[in-house]
């Protein structure tokens, strides 16, 4: 079985969880989400983060090693951020939901 090229993903410095109130991952418009991949292997990966059609952040990372890119967007709603590695001929995709707010929760 081969090794897994990402280890971990992290939104907002928290480890990444598609089961956790996403209310703890949101941002209001304007401010960034910063994403983090934490990257195994050896070599070289090329990262890109693309959302709405849009490639946000393309980096070169040298194995292992940190991904790290902080997007933000204008106006409100739910982005779906597409981030795929590619190293060594093996490629891996993470999808990230990433949703915007009008304004800050008061609560």
């Amino acid at each position: 079985m081969s090794q897994k090229l990402i280890k971990m993903v992290k939104l907002n410095n928290l480890q990444y969880n598609a089961n956790r109130d996403p209310q703890v991952y949101r941002r209001v418009a304007g401010h960034p989400f910063r994403v983090q991949l934490m990257l195994d292997g050896s070599g070289q990966a090329n990262v890109e983060l693309e959302a709405e059609g849009k490639v946000l952040c393309s980096k070169t990372v040298a194995l292992p090693g940190t991904f790290s890119c902080e997007v933000s967007f204008n106006t409100p709603g739910v982005r779906i951020a597409n981030i795929t590695v590619n190293a060594g001929g093996r490629s891996e995709t993470v999808d990230l939901r990433l949703d915007v707010e009008a304004h800050v929760w008061v609560g």
